[in-house]
């Protein structure tokens, strides 16, 4: 793991709560693959904004993964 990647890691995907990109990174390794599961395993989507900003964020990572 490079710099890059650790910086990016350290992006958030979920503003309202504060949820770095890395954090999803590891739930899909470990084998959760839908936005829906993703969602319910960080708790990404429940701050005050209702997941309006990061679903499509979680999205992009699915479909790349």
């Amino acid at each position: 793991m490079d710099k890059n990647d650790i910086l990016d890691g350290l992006k958030p995907i979920c503003l309202c709560k504060s949820i770095k990109k890395k954090v999803f990174l590891k739930k899909i390794s470990e084998g959760v693959k839908t936005v829906a599961d993703l969602k319910k395993a960080t708790g990404a989507g429940t701050g005050p904004c209702g997941g309006k900003r990061c679903t499509p964020r979680i999205s992009e990572m699915v479909q790349k993964a």
